[in-house]
């Protein structure tokens, strides 16, 4: 765990009872695009030249990260929801004929399973998605959101919609904002056009609001 994260965490870390018990399930207001502004996201990702930055599926909370990347007992993991949803996602995208270009993965397992379960074997581990608390070199982290930030600018070829797995906290980085849960969600998707050093920001698309578009 970073210092930033342990500072953060210890409050809820010396409060937090012995139990393993299931989470409840996280609460937010939904502040991704709807309506007309969400069907236009969609046609974007339709019409490829655009670059999407897909939070990892649901994931059971009443797990903790580590920071041992290769241990999978030691890693909040998708749940069964976010399994279900991952695989409806891969649906919903193949309904609408988006042209995948690229799919890339953070090393994480909720990342590498959301990849796997959405797009198959096309997907491939990129370290510059890790999550930060999986960066506990403050050097490394930075040189992982500048690729990111330069990523969202350039899709891989013409007319494909490439997608990079990744988590909230290093995509805020990039974009140099705090983004909260109802904003980028599990599941969901930040659309860039391209952009000089940084994608053009379309905007946040839900995972309900594409299988809504594709009626899965």
């Amino acid at each position: 765990m970073t210092p930033r994260r342990l500072i953060l965490a210890a409050p809820a870390l010396l409060l937090a009872p012995p139990s393993r018990a299931a989470a409840p399930e996280m609460r937010f207001v939904d502040r991704t695009a709807q309506g007309e502004a969400a069907r236009a996201l969609v046609r974007a990702l339709q019409a490829g030249g655009v670059v999407a930055v897909m939070r990892h599926g649901i994931t059971d909370r009443s797990q903790m990260d580590t920071g041992d990347l290769g241990n999978r007992a030691g890693q909040r993991n998708l749940s069964e929801r976010g399994r279900a949803q991952s695989q409806r996602t891969g649906r919903a995208m193949a309904a609408l004929g988006i042209p995948l270009g690229e799919v890339l993965t953070s090393p994480v397992f909720r990342c590498r399973d959301t990849a796997e379960l959405a797009f198959g074997a096309r997907a491939r581990l990129e370290p510059n998605l890790t999550a930060d608390d999986y960066t506990p070199d403050f050097a490394l982290l930075r040189q992982r959101i500048a690729w990111t930030r330069a990523r969202t600018a350039r899709p891989s070829a013409p007319g494909v919609t490439d997608v990079l797995v990744g988590h909230i906290v290093p995509l805020g980085m990039v974009l140099g904002r705090g983004l909260d849960q109802g904003e980028f969600q599990e599941g969901g998707f930040a659309i860039f056009a391209p952009g000089e050093g940084i994608g053009r920001e379309l905007g946040m698309l839900s995972a309900d609001s594409l299988w809504a578009a594709a009626g899965v």
